[in-house]
């Protein structure tokens, strides 16, 4: 079976750019070295807008012309507290909407006040207002050239232009000040289009080879791209619009059903980024949705189908509608119910996600993860980067529920196939030595219960003590789609820097947590990275969506490879990887500066009707190096 290899990673999230680690070095600012905490904020100071690189690899103020250039240390030192505070979960930004007047329309009633005359109303409308058919309460007679008066028997009802205090105020927003529209023709594009452009634009150059290259080695249709949003893109420019438009007095654009259809991302990505012809895979699974897009991806590579895929997720979730929805079912963490279970008096926006603590709804995030996986062949081949290995993903549902948000035994059964499978290919003592968990850890009342005593569980049958225990949502939030693509980031900064990060916003496990065999708490666990193996992921979604991955570290995953090729073959794959190391880390270096615009290919190179050529053995296309190989085996040859 081909080991599906993890190459390259991309993206962005309320901690800053996925690549490079960015994002996950804010998460563990406080225990890097000096020098990566300074690599780090100026780097995130740069994204946000605060200050500017010039060529000569100074940093300048940002609208300041006058300014002396800064050193790295210098922008560090001044612009820290601006880059904690415009990052992770915090308070709703202005520039989303505005959580203290949030517009609406609010119905009523306008009776005529009966002087002893008629109990009517009288008004002037336009001609093109008066609604069809006319009420039978209604009397229309002309008034003038563009207006007519309208008598009204009884009561008016209307809508009024209104404002409210959003009950939620916090999210998990990306770096204050980032604007992805300003990087390209964005064409007026929903945010989460643009989002997914930014994140394979970024695993796509952070892999340190060149695309035309990696088709080169094979064949046009044996790349997959597997991605997709959980709810469609719901602003103005997606389906928000399109559902708003009318009750708005607007018109609807065909523009807007485009592009909020949730396999929008992977559309995106196949024709502006990518020039994609073979796999277009959009799966949708609640909060298990990366999960379920990475099995079909690690499937399909075990079995030959690709020998490259991207896959990820694009979610962009802070609207009112989608807050409002998750706001009246009661998952949210709203100010009433933070004051009354937090008890701090002031609401800190900063601690409203508290996963396994005493907490009261999950925060809503946003974020667009990327990875790129290769068949370990290709991967010694093209001498592509390692930054881990997938082996298994498993997907379970919950069988009967009482109602379908309720838990069931489907995650007990991933999560036990992930353990069994993880010690299968790394060996148990492995498995209870050297591993951790990525917990979905949404910040429930229900989940702190139901997902503890999984693990729990699991680890007792396992034999492990002391299980090292993640929950990225409490500094990212819950960001829908692709909230275990922020795990999996996170996992392969783990093993790169040997610090899981705690939960910060804790001040204490909750009483009915079930942590006798896990190990979790708001300080950081540090560890060698050398002692890392093993990372399971794991995700309880709605309505019964329950998947758990397991990952490898690079060095397990290398000694694995050396394995299965040879060592000769292992080092002339270690000596060809040193270039795309290189160029990795050449295209690192210009994104902390800034240098980070989309691909986007609009109408590039497009392929016509007698680009195509065809045999019954291959069909060729203009551009492509080589032909797409036609099926001739039989498969079911002992059945015909």
């Amino acid at each position: 079976m081909r080991l599906p290899v993890i190459v390259s990673m991309g993206g962005v999230n309320a901690a800053g750019r996925t690549s490079g680690h960015q994002a996950y070095r804010r998460m563990v600012l406080d225990s890097l070295s000096d020098d990566l905490a300074t690599e780090t904020i100026t780097s995130l100071a740069v994204m946000m807008g605060l200050v500017s690189s010039n060529e000569a690899g100074d940093y300048l103020v940002a609208g300041d012309e006058s300014s002396d250039a800064l050193t790295a240390a210098q922008v560090a030192g001044r612009f820290k507290d601006a880059v904690l505070d415009g990052t992770l979960v915090r308070r709703i930004e202005p520039e989303r909407f505005d959580v203290d007047a949030l517009y609406w329309q609010s119905s009523a009633a306008l009776s005529p006040l009966s002087d002893g005359g008629e109990d009517t109303i009288r008004v002037l409308a336009d001609k093109s207002a008066i609604p069809a058919p006319v009420p039978e309460t209604w009397t229309v007679e002309p008034h003038d050239e563009d207006r007519v008066q309208v008598t009204i028997q009884g009561d008016l009802n209307v809508f009024l232009s209104n404002v409210r205090e959003f009950p939620v105020k916090a999210a998990g927003q990306l770096p204050r000040g980032f604007e992805m529209a300003s990087l390209y023709n964005s064409r007026f594009q929903p945010r989460g289009l643009q989002m997914a452009l930014f994140g394979a634009t970024d695993a796509l150059r952070s892999l340190g080879i060149d695309w035309d290259d990696v088709l080169a080695c094979i064949e046009p249709d044996e790349v997959g791209v597997y991605s997709s949003s959980g709810f469609g893109q719901m602003d103005k420019e997606g389906y928000g619009g399109m559902h708003q438009a009318r009750m708005m007095g607007q018109r609807v654009t065909a523009k807007s059903l485009v592009m909020g259809i949730n396999s929008m991302p992977t559309d995106f990505i196949n024709a502006y980024v990518l020039s994609n012809v073979g796999i277009a895979s959009s799966a949708v699974a609640a909060c298990a949705t990366f999960l379920s897009n990475l099995r079909h991806a690690v499937a399909d590579i075990q079995s030959g189908k690709v020998r490259i895929a991207m896959v990820g997720n694009s979610e962009a979730p802070v609207v009112p509608e989608i807050m409002d929805g998750f706001g009246t079912m009661g998952a949210l963490a709203t100010d009433d119910n933070m004051t009354k279970i937090y008890g701090d008096g002031e609401i800190d926006y900063r601690r409203a996600s508290r996963p396994f603590g005493n907490n009261c709804g999950f925060t809503i995030g946003e974020a667009s993860q990327y990875f790129i996986l290769m068949d370990d062949a290709l991967a010694l081949e093209l001498g592509a980067p390692c930054l881990g290995s997938i082996t298994d993903v498993f997907v379970d549902a919950d069988g009967t529920k009482k109602s379908i948000t309720a838990p069931g035994p489907g995650n007990h059964i991933s999560m036990a196939k992930a353990v069994a499978a993880a010690a299968a290919v790394a060996g148990r003592e492995a498995v209870q030595a050297r591993s951790f968990i990525l917990a979905h850890g949404s910040s429930t009342p229900q989940n702190r219960v139901t997902e503890s005593q999984i693990f729990d569980q699991v680890a007792g049958a396992f034999g492990i003590q002391d299980w090292p225990l993640i929950a990225v949502k409490a500094y990212l939030g819950h960001t829908i789609a692709p909230a275990s693509g922020d795990q999996l980031a996170t996992a392969l900064g783990c093993f790169e820097h040997g610090i899981l990060p705690g939960i910060p916003t804790l001040d204490g496990v909750a009483d009915d947590v079930h942590h006798e065999r896990l190990a979790l708490g708001p300080a950081h666990q540090v560890r060698d990275p050398s002692e890392l193996d093993v990372a399971i992921l794991n995700s309880k979604g709605f309505g019964g969506n329950n998947a758990s991955a397991v990952i490898l570290s690079p060095g397990k995953t290398e000694a694995m490879l050396e394995k299965r090729h040879g060592k000769e073959a292992f080092a002339a794959y270690a000596a060809r990887r040193e270039n795309a190391l290189a160029q990795s880390k050449a295209y690192l270096e210009r994104a902390d500066r800034g240098d980070y615009a989309p691909i986007y290919r609009f109408g590039e190179e497009v392929i016509s009707d007698a680009d195509v050529l065809m045999t019954d053995k291959a069909i060729s296309l203009k551009g492509a190096g080589n032909p797409i190989t036609l099926p001739s085996d039989n498969p079911y040859a002992d059945m015909t």
